[in-house]
């Protein structure tokens, strides 16, 4: 102990701080430099790649003042953070200048496009012309060379409340009713003002990559995919998607719900069951005319359902077999995952890990077999799959009749590569997933992305057992998987079906909230934890004792009347079916 004591000696205060990067690089500056300083000097041929960090493991924009020595893990283009920050700041750079050339226009940024961009329309004046898209990317990019400021403040309330009153952004107006902070941080670029929920660049000349395409009667706003953020990916036009989120917005409007203000207001004046009623007589409606499209085309014996994780699958096959049933069709149910090849000729990555969520992990050969053969109605043994031992297993043998159809869920339906020896006429793709269009405000959106994480990790936990963080770990490598086996071929589908429904995520609230805090900080999932959590802090909650039994949200909060239906799995259980033992 003495010769610890030894060792202390006083010390003058310091008047700098060390910044440590993952590399273990270490950069000294005094008290108060700015995060984008040591970013610049860390990395001075790449400075623009890096949009923001983590500082002791919470996101940071670059104009953060270091106080103290920390850690620092740069968050570039090929980060979730860094992405959601740079198509932030462009958006805000949208609509500056915007405002300069059109003054009488409101912006609306509305949904995205899936590997297109986001699409935006203008209010209180005439849709864009090509030519005004035009003038308007223009003038993004001259604000782009200026490299100008962007600046942030923290307004009172009660000011921010009224500015945008004078701007006339009255969904502003309404939205900071339920702020339950008496402050407000606003962003600032070129003398305009605006609220924008997370975080922003330092400055303009960050926003190099982007571009505005015409799409009457708005335009898309495009920028980089994370795997190549340097470039813009070739425009692929996807009509059949945007036609979904106009037939949404429509439906909203049936709803009287037109953002997340208004969701609360429902919520407070007691409307809110009604909202429940018509968003899942909607679904019903939806999920009727697919039968009756499938019912009406007497060829079609194999109906593939597709979709993003946590977009409700599971229940849309289920309610759609009811509708069949309904018509006189009997559902037979296949599995894909039974159709795995045996673990060793699995396919691996570089890495060795393997790539379950491969096409070439599917024994095609036998699917395509088992399913002419079914259609044929020829006698089958059904392949089934032992996961534990990673090998196939043979399950029953089944004949079915003509009155059958034949339904596969699974991530590969919409591939054309996946039924090769099938005859197009008898196919019938149906593509499902949670396209949110319920925005914040009009500047705002709520990804599609972070519903179907929060649907996630509830089930999850209720059903897997799986922690919130556990969820959040993987969600990585689902999103990589959908993008590479699911989006690319969503066109493919004769119907889209929109999981979302206007209310869920303020009935996911209370389930949410208490499985996110339990994250720990210094972890990197505290950091996506706490955003999430941030944004749920806009929304009221709402019971489930209105929710339908038979409703997709049931599929992730429990409770769902058709949980354990499934006489239609295999068919074995109806009378149209022979089985042997």
């Amino acid at each position: 102990m003495a010769d610890t004591d030894d060792k202390i000696t006083t010390a003058e205060p310091r008047q700098n701080v060390h910044v440590r990067f993952p590399d273990g690089r270490i950069f000294r500056g005094p008290i108060g430099t700015t995060l984008q300083a040591f970013v610049r000097q860390a990395f001075p041929q790449d400075a623009h790649s890096v949009v923001a960090a983590l500082v002791n493991g919470e996101v940071r924009e670059l104009t953060y003042a270091i106080e103290g020595d920390v850690q620092v893990t740069p968050l570039d283009l090929t980060t979730g953070d860094g992405m959601r920050i740079y198509q932030r700041s462009l958006c805000f750079l949208m609509v500056v200048a915007a405002q300069e050339l059109f003054p009488e226009a409101h912006l609306m940024i509305d949904h995205s496009l899936t590997l297109n961009g986001l699409y935006c329309e203008v209010r209180e004046r005439a849709p864009f012309n090509a030519e005004e898209i035009e003038r308007l990317e223009a003038r993004m990019r001259e604000l782009v060379a200026e490299d100008a400021p962007i600046g942030k403040e923290r307004i009172p309330l009660t000011q921010a409340i009224e500015m945008f009153r004078q701007q006339g952004y009255e969904d502003k107006v309404r939205l900071l009713r339920y702020r339950q902070k008496d402050y407000l941080v606003v962003y600032t670029l070129h003398g305009v003002r605006d609220y924008f929920y997370g975080y922003m660049v330092p400055s303009t000349g960050y926003l190099r990559h982007f571009a505005l395409h015409w799409y009457p009667p708005g335009w898309i706003l495009r920028f980089p995919r994370r795997h190549d953020p340097h470039q813009l990916p070739p425009f692929r036009d996807s009509p059949k998607l945007a036609r979904v989120f106009r037939d949404y917005r429509r439906s909203l409007q049936v709803m009287g719900v037109e953002d997340v203000s208004t969701l609360n207001e429902a919520t407070e004046s007691c409307r809110m069951h009604e909202v429940v009623l018509i968003n899942e007589a909607l679904h019903e409606h939806e999920i009727s005319q697919i039968a009756e499209t499938v019912a009406a085309r007497r060829e079609v014996r194999l109906v593939l359902i597709s979709g993003p994780s946590a977009s409700g699958k599971t229940t849309t096959a289920k309610r759609l077999s009811v509708q069949l049933l309904a018509h006189g069709i009997h559902p037979l149910a296949l599995g894909l995952d039974d159709y795995f090849l045996d673990r060793d000729k699995t396919p691996r990555d570089a890495d060795g890990h393997y790539q379950f969520e491969d096409l070439a992990a599917v024994d095609l050969d036998l699917f395509n077999r088992q399913l002419l053969d079914l259609m044929a109605g020829r006698p089958t043994t059904l392949a089934r799959y032992d996961f534990r031992a990673g090998q196939r297993v043979w399950g029953d043998t089944v004949q079915i009749s003509p009155e059958h159809v034949i339904i596969v869920e699974g991530i590969h339906g919409l591939n054309p590569e996946l039924v090769p020896h099938i005859p197009p006429e008898s196919i019938f793709r149906v593509y499902v997933s949670c396209l949110t269009q319920l925005n914040i405000d009009h500047h705002n959106r709520v990804p599609t992305t972070d519903t179907r994480l929060l649907r996630r990790i509830v089930r999850d936990a209720r059903s897997r057992g799986y922690s919130a963080q556990q969820t959040i770990r993987q969600w990585e490598f689902v999103r990589q998987g959908e993008e590479r086996n699911i989006f690319p071929y969503q066109e493919n589908a004769d119907v889209m079906f929109n999981s979302a429904l206007a209310y869920e995520l303020a009935v996911l609230k209370p389930f949410v909230e208490p499985l996110l805090r339990e994250i720990e900080p210094d972890t990197l999932e505290y950091a996506e934890a706490k955003r999430l959590l941030r944004f749920l802090e806009w929304f009221l909650p709402y019971g489930t004792d209105k929710v339908p039994n038979n409703s997709i949200l049931r599929e992730f909060v429990g409770g769902s009347v058709l949980e354990d239906f499934e006489p239609w799995r295999r068919g074995v259980c109806h009378p149209a079916v022979t089985r042997w033992e």
